[in-house]
């Protein structure tokens, strides 16, 4: 999968007429699906446990399939495809995700 947890994507299949770009949140291999921050909204009714404990509605994000979303390139700005390449450095070898559009390779996100 092309995506990462903590990536900024940009949501092309919207359902509205405008398109939305925000972080991933989290990210399922065995469904393709992606958690999109602020995008497709649910709403949740959530039975009271407790007395102490409240009920209600609660709003969160609902997933998006990946190949509805874009990784927007760091260095660019623009959403774009994902490209992979191998990295030679001494022994080792490393696949690094690169943007199609400018080259620039796309670092897995730190803040995890």
């Amino acid at each position: 999968m092309n995506i990462k947890k903590g990536d900024k994507v940009y949501v092309i299949g919207t359902r509205s007429s405008k398109a939305k770009e925000g972080k991933v949140l989290s990210v399922d291999v065995k469904n393709e699906t992606v958690v999109v921050e602020g995008y497709n909204m649910i709403s949740k009714h959530v039975k009271a446990r407790s007395a102490a404990d409240q009920g209600g509605i609660i709003k969160k994000e609902g997933p998006v399939h990946v190949s509805n979303v874009m990784v927007i390139c760091p260095s660019c700005g623009k959403p774009t495809r994902v490209g992979h390449k191998v990295v030679v450095n001494g022994d080792t070898k490393t696949k690094v995700r690169v943007c199609k559009k400018c080259g620039a390779d796309i670092k897995t996100p730190i803040d995890r």
